[in-house]
């Protein structure tokens, strides 16, 4: 079965959420079949920053990415979730 790299933009509730603490608690939230790969921090606007986190999962999962968006929509201190863009993982 083939994975998949999940790109998901991670909006904090505030400019006062610590993003290295979120992204500790995201890494944690992930079931076993979710391999967190990196994160980085984005400008939203105001001093307010986000997160870009990319997880690899199963390319044929039941339900997308539903169920990883409410894990992520789950961690303390994460406003919103969206899924910018799914690309197939190769590997050789």
């Amino acid at each position: 079965m083939g994975r998949v790299v999940v790109a998901v933009r991670v909006n904090p509730l505030s400019d006062e959420v610590d993003l290295e603490e979120l992204t500790t608690r995201i890494r944690r939230s992930l079931p076993p079949q979710y391999e967190f790969l990196k994160s980085e921090k984005f400008y939203i606007a105001f001093g307010l920053y986000g997160l870009r986190v990319y997880v690899a999962m199963p390319e044929e999962y039941e339900g997308g990415t539903y169920e990883l968006e409410n894990v992520l929509s789950g961690v303390e201190g994460v406003a919103s979730v969206d899924i910018e863009y799914v690309t197939r993982l190769f590997t050789e």
